[in-house]
């Protein structure tokens, strides 16, 4: 009866090779998401250059036209130098609230072309921002008055300008607040009606 049992089988030998697991590629979306994560790095060296520059500019344009906006400009604007503080106060909050509006419609991940168009029609108010703002900061007097000598009371220059417009800065300072709060009552009507709107 023994010799009718049937022999057992061996078990096989195990793999000699052993292959090691091949990592797979990324996805489509994480490609995508590697490129835009690389193109906004790229976007903020190139924001942060432009800021630089602007700054450079402002400095430079402040030291040189400052004293001919003040001194040549104003006195002919209608209403002088109380008139041209009031018209320049009321544009800086204006190319201000444009720049905010274009800038936030930028969605790179999205859509970068439309983004890049964004930046480009943002061009106006940053330029119409930085002429206002060197035609502010040209009529600040240094901070000691031992530094008010001849050349600051010069035509157009920051202490002729206080004495000719005394005024001047309270001018400017009432048309930018009230300039503002009217775009911004106007930004709050406009976003109650858009949410009444939006539902329907």
């Amino acid at each position: 009866m023994s010799g009718s049992a049937k022999p057992k089988r061996r078990r096989a030998a195990g793999a000699a090779l052993r292959y090691e697991h091949v990592r797979q590629r990324p996805s489509v979306w994480a490609q995508a998401r590697e490129k835009a994560s690389r193109a906004e790095s790229y976007f903020g060296c190139l924001v942060f250059l432009a800021v630089t520059a602007a700054i450079v500019g402002f400095a430079l344009a402040g030291m040189t036209w400052g004293s001919e906006l003040w001194g040549d400009v104003a006195p002919a604007w209608p209403g002088g130098g109380y008139g041209f503080a009031a018209a320049v106060g009321a544009v800086l909050p204006i190319g201000l609230a444009a720049v905010i509006a274009t800038l936030a419609r930028m969605k790179w991940k999205t859509s970068p072309l439309r983004s890049l168009g964004w930046v480009v029609a943002s061009l106006p108010g940053v330029a119409a921002f930085l002429l206002c703002a060197v035609v502010v900061f040209a009529a600040f007097r240094p901070k000691h008055r031992r530094d008010w000598n001849a050349g600051c009371y010069g035509r157009g220059n920051p202490c002729w300008v206080h004495v000719e417009y005394p005024w001047v800065w309270a001018v400017g300072l009432l048309s930018t607040v009230l300039v503002a709060a009217a775009l911004i009552a106007a930004a709050i009507k406009i976003s109650d009606a858009r949410e009444k709107t939006g539902p329907g």
